[in-house]
């Protein structure tokens, strides 16, 4: 059996706001503010979403789990992931390797990295070292250095597997 690889891009960004816990990966992070959207609004996770769809040619985010559907306000982002896989698995695809970067002016994220990556590694079925979260400032500049959003990439590689995984 030949085993067909592909890769996909993901990007996701959210406007900080007062009154929502801010979870990043999975992770509650301690902050005065969160990101608005319909789900928990997790962009590092909605990013590796729209990666793992993107490699499989499904699309993105608000194509399955559109803003406008009742079933997912306020769902955990970690949820929509494991719904995601499942559409992988339903194509034949699994997750191999994940690389993303949340892009915030702050707050500072190195301490809670190792929890993100062990969330989306858990969700998407594969070794924590096939699944790297980076974190990045914008030196103050733009929008998200001016700490009024946060964004994040995601890039993903699945490869074809048998039904029976």
């Amino acid at each position: 059996m030949t085993i067909a690889m592909r890769i996909g891009y993901g990007y996701d960004v959210h406007r900080l706001v007062h009154g929502r816990p801010l979870i990043l990966g999975g992770v509650v992070v301690p902050y005065t503010k969160g990101l608005d959207g319909h789900s928990d609004a997790d962009v590092l996770v909605h990013a590796v979403i729209d990666a793992l769809l993107g490699a499989a040619a499904l699309g993105d985010i608000g194509t399955h789990f559109p803003p406008s559907d009742v079933a997912y306000k306020d769902i955990s982002s970690l949820k929509l992931l494991d719904l995601t896989v499942r559409l992988l698995k339903d194509k034949g695809y699994a997750a191999s390797n994940i690389d993303s970067t949340i892009v915030c002016q702050s707050p500072r994220l190195l301490e809670h990295i190792p929890a993100m990556v062990r969330n989306i590694a858990s969700a998407v079925d594969c070794a924590v070292d096939c699944v790297s979260v980076k974190a990045k400032t914008e030196e103050e500049l733009g929008f998200t250095g001016a700490g009024e959003g946060i964004s994040s990439h995601a890039v993903a590689l699945i490869q074809s597997v048998p039904n029976d995984r």
